[in-house]
């Protein structure tokens, strides 16, 4: 027996509960990749979903990431939905606590958040071959609940699942600890003594606010990233009017950065030279934070910029400058219940008395969790699949073995130069694209064809030898255990917009009619 649409959405069981509630679209997760999915099936008449978020609320990675001093390093103008301008930005980099906002204001005026189900994760999914649709087991307070669903469409997002530090005795701490991505407001970290594990993005804005209030702060890195500038400003009262009150201006805004943005893509992809200048810059940005010549070559990367993500900051070079501040660049041997042991490499060993521990050590890129719950046609997860032959899928989208399954932020669809958003929006036109082709030829199911599949992430890799993230002499989390680059996206981002325009049904295998000819030519991976 299955619920309407009203009691899924109000979350009340039917009169035969235990049952299995079917639906046409299940989407994971209600992030910018959910939010986006949700209000474009709509927009198409495709009513019949449901999006299930772990969390309270709407906003994935912006409604978890509320550390001090958290903000985009991406222009508000870019960082937002192409269909929904947001007037409201009150800077050119926006803060966490307004992006939260934008995306809470758009998901109430979408009209689809009688859809969404929050509090509620998703433990399995397993493909029913036989019936062509997926099985989703979910817990809502404590309580499981069953979902059959004709697709799903997975848009967890890779920066969902804070990754902790493999450090001897770190359970054993007896002060406060916590992750960028968790952080605990109840703990005031005025006249503390603080240290932050890490130097990524999440870290270098941080420690400027911790700086402030902190009785001492040491700052653990291992490798020295490259910071530029932050050039950010604050939008004059008459500006936001215009923003408001001119569309056209806004559009202008948003396409001038967008084609700035695009301007770097040479620099990472095939010509590492051409960054020198904003290799000047960022050294310069060293010189004009910190006085001490030491710890300036301490902070000083010996690897490409863009090799590892590019960071902005004004602030953190003077903070590591601070009286009240250590950059501890050791190694760090254990934690005890009341300090950090750090080790010189010559056994010579440090004790830091700390009373809180900041992990800002990143997330699960390379290895997403949830992969170890989606189990497909062949009855293993896509774990495995990766751990065989390594995180692909074909336009970052779909997968083989796993029909009807659509990944939002998928494999090699992250950037190293501009907005998320772009690229979500234009994974979320192939899966509407897919619907369409899937509903108008009655299809059951499509799943990409191994050959095809294949083809495109070796050309793919092939095309990411020349990067800078392969030639740049780092080590990053861009890279999975084989130093294959399965996170970034190696070209333009025009140029992924235009490989997912249109579905492409002769790449696929399907069900329900009968399999098109095998194409003639297989799609290149465009510009």
């Amino acid at each position: 027996m299955s619920q309407t649409l009203d009691e899924v959405a109000a979350g009340r069981p039917s009169p035969a509960e235990p049952t299995v509630r079917e639906i046409d679209h299940l989407v994971v997760g209600a992030g910018f990749a959910g939010l986006c999915t949700a209000i474009k099936l709509a927009e198409d008449g495709e009513h019949d979903f449901v999006v299930l978020e772990k969390g309270d609320d709407v906003g994935g990675t912006w409604r978890d990431n509320t550390y001090p001093g958290a903000a985009c390093d991406v222009p508000s103008q870019l960082y937002s939905f192409s269909f929904a301008p947001n007037p409201d930005w009150t800077s050119s980099f926006s803060p966490q606590p307004e992006i939260q906002a934008y995306l809470r204001r758009v998901a109430r005026e979408s009209g689809t958040l009688d859809r969404f189900r929050f509090g509620t994760r998703v433990e399995d999914a397993t493909w029913d071959d036989e019936a062509a649709r997926w099985t989703v087991r979910a817990t809502r307070d404590g309580a499981s609940e069953t979902w059959s669903a004709r697709t799903l469409v997975v848009g967890a997002g890779g920066l969902s699942e804070p990754r902790l530090p493999d450090i001897e005795g770190i359970g054993s701490f007896a002060g406060h600890l916590f992750h960028s991505a968790r952080w605990d407001h109840d703990v005031d970290l005025t006249g503390k003594r603080v240290a932050v594990i890490g130097t990524g993005a999440s870290a270098i804005q941080i420690v400027p606010e911790v700086q402030k209030v902190a009785a001492r702060l040491d700052v653990h890195q291992r490798t020295a990233p490259w910071v530029i500038p932050r050039s950010d400003r604050r939008y004059s009262a008459l500006e936001r009017a215009a923003l408001r009150h001119l569309p056209g201006l806004q559009r202008a805004y948003r396409t001038g950065v967008y084609w700035a943005r695009e301007t770097y893509v040479p620099a990472f992809t095939f010509a590492p030279g051409i960054a020198f200048p904003a290799r000047k810059l960022a050294e310069a940005n060293i010189a004009r934070g910190i006085s001490d010549p030491d710890l300036r070559e301490r902070v000083t990367p010996h690897f490409a910029l863009g090799c590892k993500r590019v960071l902005i900051s004004n602030a953190y070079y003077p903070a590591l400058d601070a009286d009240n501040v250590e950059l501890v660049t050791d190694r760090i041997a254990r934690v005890r219940p009341t300090s950090v042991v750090t080790t010189d490499g010559t056994g010579r060993e440090v004790e830091r008395e700390v009373d809180v521990i900041v992990v800002a050590t990143g997330f699960h890129t390379t290895d997403l969790p949830i992969t170890e719950h989606l189990v497909g046609r062949r009855g293993r997860t896509l774990a495995d699949r990766w751990r065989e032959s390594g995180m692909a899928a074909y336009k970052g989208t779909t997968v083989p073995e796993f029909p009807n399954l659509f990944l939002l932020v998928g494999p090699n669809t992250g950037l190293g130069h501009s907005s998320m958003v772009f690229m979500i929006e234009s994974q979320v036109q192939y899966l509407r694209e897919a619907l369409r082709t899937m509903r108008l030829n009655a299809y059951a199911a499509v799943e990409p064809r191994e050959d095809v599949a294949a083809r495109w992430n070796s050309r793919l890799q092939q095309r990411m030898k020349r990067t800078v993230w392969h030639r740049g002499g780092c080590s990053s989390w861009y890279l999975d255990e084989h130093g294959r680059n399965t996170t970034l996206w190696p070209r333009t981002t025009f140029g992924f917009r235009a490989a997912l325009r249109a579905f492409d049904t002769a790449a696929y295998a399907v069900r329900g009619a009968p399999t098109p000819a095998p194409a003639t030519q297989m799609e290149d991976v465009p510009a």
